[in-house]
């Protein structure tokens, strides 16, 4: 349901005299919002949208497929989740191979992402899904390559050791170190400036490359820029070889070149021409831009014998041009003289086939009709890409992401993650991306709302679920406090509830809890799917380790609770293994939960499309395997979730986890009564204890966890 309909007028109580007024406005669903933000670093960046909502005890609706009636959540958003940004003239590669700077970086523009995993990672072209800006603390990291990239310290940054945050807050978290390599193609190169130098080489490569034989008149812009050039430029100056080119000029003249004899075949870029003057002259200004060039031996007219493959380093080849580019047949010191020829009998020159080279050729020139074909090129880590300095600029600047179908884009050479999206903040009216880490909706009247809705006469006592849509001990619990009131008021009215969290900080309210549990029945259960930490960094990176979990329920079993564990999610080919999941129940019994109910992973519209493009990029060799588990549904195949649930099952018994009941043979028959036994399983720790039962028929189980 969305917040008009719920959101209840500002009052005199309100704390709009003390509210820090925030920059983005005011969503059209959340009429009459205190908005605040906060300067603590753990909430940099992050709005905070204080309403006195209208109710606060919310009704599941019928067709959900949930175990429990009546839920309670005091926020809409989470800020588990971490944010990553980076300076507004960081540029981005683009899927043609041109660049822009992030600032001007738009929602449906084609840049390029990666998909795979260590040596199969590959570049692919992806989409930009959402665009934003925020003013966090900036960081400054420094590459052995020159390359500088200004970032929050929460941004991530693909290197040989995985995925590694500039600076976290959180001490958990794996965070970048100086010797670290990162993944890319190094920085972008400088664009060409519309100098005359520039505009004269420009006019002299497209003009004599027309006229060389081999060219071909090509209608479009470089044509019209040609135009414009001959304005201020006569054509008889553009058409002499200058006697010392300058770096523009050979930058200019590649660009012409190109319009003129220029094509693409994958990421080498072609000069064909007839003649072999204007090929050494190509060479020479390739080599001057510091691209290697290679001469294609094959079966044609008029090729030289001479030279083997005639691959270059730095411009050099074994029968044409020399170490600085120049025709070693003819052309002169600097490309002075014309009487030689560069390439003897060859009419082809092209550039090494890598990505590297490629950029470097489009970046350089200004060359934008040169398209980019590097989809699937392999992403490596390289040596001028090592990490030599980060440092604390000790200013808070504006800062830039976006979102991106793959989950990442290549940021001045290097490759950087961006945040993924989840669907349900759009029930706000607000986006699905990065609104729901950094826009969280706080119902600060909940304490209040709670004791007038539990006081009405119409209220029958039931059961109340609590983090079931997102954490109620999220981190911006510890600055609201909403819990404590909400926790009082329950247990003076003696309603039972129950809490399901990934949250430690749940243990500040350990004495409100021992007093509900005195009047009430309480179920306390944890979320720990497993105890991997590789999985639990790459998968759940914002939320406290399993290890953390598992401590925190040690402490709630000491203070005499009894704690589910709700081994959730399980993820198909990472977490699901006979080792995996034995470890994972060994760890649960050891921490005193007294019982472990596994939870199938569900992928709802939002999550399920996150997922999909994780899976693709960590482990695509996965792929084909959640493509026969899933299908084109939510749920995964039937006989998959009896065979996780029997594992499971088998390593509570070996680790005294499971305590056999009478009722537990028992099969219901009506999906009502089904949903009913669930939600007591999930409320009571002594129901808890006998194992998730199937569902009865097809379809999803009332026990599946679904990704929010």
């Amino acid at each position: 349901m969305r917040w008009s309909h719920l959101s209840a007028p500002p009052d005199d109580e309100s704390l709009l005299s003390r509210a820090v007024p925030a920059a983005p406005p005011l969503p059209l669903a959340l009429p009459g919002a205190t908005v605040r933000t906060f300067d603590t670093p753990g909430f940099a960046g992050m709005t905070f949208y204080e309403v006195r909502a209208k109710s606060l005890i919310n009704r599941v609706p019928g067709q959900s497929r949930v175990p429990f009636e009546w839920t309670v959540n005091p926020y809409r958003g989470c800020s588990h989740a971490c944010t990553y940004c980076l300076a507004g003239d960081t540029p981005i590669l683009l899927a043609d191979g041109s660049n822009r700077p992030l600032a001007e970086i738009r929602p449906g523009d084609a840049v390029m992402g990666t998909m795979g995993a260590g040596p199969h990672r590959r570049y692919v072209p992806t989409t930009v899904l959402d665009h934003w800006a925020t003013s966090k603390p900036a960081f400054r990291v420094t590459l052995s390559d020159g390359t500088r990239l200004v970032s929050s310290g929460d941004h991530r940054f693909l290197t040989d050791r995985g995925w590694r945050h500039v600076s976290p807050t959180e001490a958990h978290l794996p965070a970048l170190a100086v010797g670290d390599l990162m993944f890319g193609v190094g920085r972008f190169a400088e664009p060409p400036k519309e100098s005359p130098d520039y505009r004269t080489g420009f006019l002299c490569g497209l003009v004599r490359g027309d006229a060389s034989g081999g060219g071909t008149a090509r209608e479009g812009d470089a044509w019209v820029r040609a135009d414009g050039y001959l304005d201020d430029i006569p054509l008889t100056e553009a058409l002499r070889w200058p006697e010392m080119p300058t770096g523009e000029w050979y930058r200019g003249f590649l660009a012409g070149a190109f319009s003129a004899v220029g094509h693409t075949e994958r990421l080498a870029v072609v000069f064909t021409s007839d003649d072999p003057v204007y090929l050494g002259r190509v060479a020479e200004a390739l080599s001057h831009l510091g691209l290697a060039t290679r001469r294609p031996v094959h079966a044609g007219r008029g090729r030289s014998g001479a030279g083997g493959s005639g691959i270059s380093t730095s411009g050099r080849a074994s029968s044409g041009v020399s170490s600085s580019g120049r025709a070693s047949s003819g052309v002169s010191n600097a490309g002075r003289g014309s009487a030689g020829l560069a390439w003897a009998g060859s009419d082809r020159v092209e550039t090494e086939r890598h990505l590297e080279a490629a950029l470097r050729f489009r970046h350089m020139t200004g060359a934008s009709s040169a398209p980019l074909d590097a989809s699937g090129v392999g992403v490596r880590a390289n040596r001028r890409l090592t990490v030599v300095d980060i440092e604390d600029l000790g200013l808070t600047l504006p800062l830039f992401d976006i979102s991106t179908g793959t989950g990442d884009f290549i940021a001045d050479g290097v490759v950087s993650h961006n945040c993924f999206a989840r669907n349900t903040h759009t029930y706000l009216d607000l986006d699905s991306g990065h609104d729901f880490d950094t826009r969280i909706v706080v119902k600060v009247n909940a304490g209040d709302l709670i004791r007038r809705e539990l006081a009405d006469r119409r209220w029958s006592g039931a059961p109340i679920a609590m983090g079931t849509n997102v954490d109620v001990y999220q981190r911006a619990e510890g600055r609201y406090r909403l819990m404590p009131e909400i926790l009082a008021a329950l247990r003076d009215h003696a309603n039972p509830f129950s809490i399901l969290t990934k949250g430690t900080l749940i243990l500040r309210d350990l004495d409100l809890l021992r007093q509900a549990a005195e009047v009430t029945r309480v179920a306390l259960s944890y979320s720990v799917g497993f105890v991997d930490e590789r999985v639990w960094r790459s998968a759940e990176p914002g939320t406290p380790s399993p290890r953390r979990r598992l401590d925190a329920i040690r402490r709630l079993t000491d203070a005499g609770f009894s704690i589910g564990v709700l081994m959730a999610p399980i993820l198909p080919g990472l977490t699901d293994t006979e080792e995996s999941i034995d470890e994972t129940v060994a760890a649960i019994a050891a921490s005193g939960a007294t019982s472990v109910a596994p939870l199938p992973l569900h992928l709802r519209p939002g999550a399920r499309e996150w997922y999909a493009a994780w899976i693709a990029r960590e482990h695509p060799h996965l792929l084909p395997r959640y493509r026969e588990l899933f299908g084109k549904g939510s749920y995964s195949r039937r006989a998959y979730q009896d065979e996780v649930t029997a594992r499971v099952r088998m390593a509570a018994r070996r680790h005294g986890l499971h305590r056999p009941d009478t009722t537990q043979a028992r099969r219901l028959t009506e999906p009502a009564q089904a949903d009913s036994a669930q939600a007591r399983r999930l409320t009571d720790p002594a129901q808890a204890r006998r194992g998730a039962e199937p569902s009865p028929g097809g379809g999803p189980r009332a026990d599946q966890l679904t990704l929010l």
